[in-house]
């Protein structure tokens, strides 16, 4: 017997939970003050989920995915991209789009049941978000294709968890862009629960990340609590398939520090000690130790930023609470160009009834 192939899996991390440097930091920290501004969005994005967590529980808004403990992967995604690159979220990647000029008003207007949420302040050629889980990797590989045959220097990023790196859909998605040799960078936040089933119960995998290497990807482990580690990997990523080297899985490992959603209640499977040992190793810690022992922040500046933050927040959330309904018969205007004539039919039942309604 012979061995016709073996693989590694190499971990990417510069700062330990405590803020300690483990590693020689990238070029791109420079004097750290681009790390600052990355940890500043970051602070943006916790202060927007606290106000869309608020909302819901008091009825202005309907079930919301709140993204906290992932502010480090997902700005870091978003950061390292460039406009010209598409990005195929899940529903969970704020952070990510805000750095790509979503506004958080369009994300309040989703989860608030209008459709119009999903039509981008930012870059129209980014996809809306993706509920069926997984399918948003095929679109992302099919953009990625079409930016091949056309010979343009872009990239096609998609997100997907834990849970939906087990799915059909991202398998394909992973042998396609190997196949071909696609632009394509595949972002797993690992944040070890799908829903209410933990990692370990649902892929025998050691790690996410190789599951990149069947397909003939680069595949790398990061610690997507260390936004510089984030950041890193997903620019050299990036500049890989930028320069026609293939496309990446990234594994980034994180938490969910909240429940799945708000029409969730974590404690039903998940252990208090668990949650404890998550907000130990929590991002904003260790960037937070790092930074203040850089010079570079301290107590009031923070408290400076969360005012600020709070206020364009607030802005956002009263923009949201004033944008009137939609009509009743708005349902079909997002489904074709041309409508079908049952759904036509259907479409002037809906105005007759609305206008005995009035």
């Amino acid at each position: 017997m012979s061995t016709v192939a073996q693989f590694s899996i190499e971990h990417l991390q510069f700062l330990d939970p405590e803020g300690r440097e483990v590693a020689p930091l990238p070029d791109f920290v420079g004097d750290g003050r681009p790390v600052l501004e990355l940890f500043k969005q970051m602070l943006r994005v916790r202060s927007f989920d606290a106000k869309a967590v608020a909302l819901q529980r008091t009825g202005k808004l309907g079930t919301y995915a709140s993204c906290l403990g992932h502010e480090a992967a997902h700005v870091g995604i978003g950061a390292a991209m460039r406009q010209e690159d598409v990005f195929a979220p899940s529903y969970r990647e704020y952070g990510a789009q805000f750095m790509r000029g979503v506004r958080p008003r369009d994300v309040l207007m989703y989860w608030g049941g209008d459709e119009r949420g999903n039509d981008f302040a930012g870059p129209k050629h980014d996809y809306p978000w993706c509920v069926p889980i997984g399918t948003q990797c095929l679109h992302a590989a099919g953009a990625a294709l079409a930016f091949k045959l056309r010979g343009e220097a872009r990239v096609a990023v998609a997100c997907v968890g834990d849970g939906g790196s087990s799915k059909s859909d991202t398998y394909a998605a992973i042998n396609s862009a190997g196949a071909y040799g696609l632009p394509f960078v595949l972002c797993i936040v690992n944040n070890q629960w799908a829903i209410s089933v933990p990692r370990s119960a649902q892929t025998g995998a050691q790690t996410l990340a190789q599951k990149g290497l069947a397909g003939g990807l680069h595949s790398l482990q990061v610690d997507g609590n260390d936004i510089i580690a984030v950041y890193e990997a997903v620019r050299r990523a990036l500049e890989r398939a930028r320069s026609g080297e293939g496309g990446t899985v990234l594994e980034l490992v994180t938490y969910r520090l909240s429940d799945h959603t708000t029409a969730d209640d974590a404690r039903r499977y998940r252990g208090e000690e668990e949650v404890k040992a998550g907000w130990a190793r929590e991002p904003f810690l260790r960037l937070r130790s790092w930074l203040t022992s850089k010079g570079l922040w301290d107590d009031a500046q923070e408290a400076e930023w969360k005012r600020a933050c709070d206020a364009e927040v607030d802005v956002e959330v009263n923009a949201y609470l004033e944008t009137r309904s939609q009509p009743v018969e708005a349902m079909f205007d997002y489904l074709y160009a041309e409508l079908p004539a049952d759904l036509a039919a259907q479409r002037a039942d809906a105005l007759q009834w609305e206008g005995r309604g009035r």
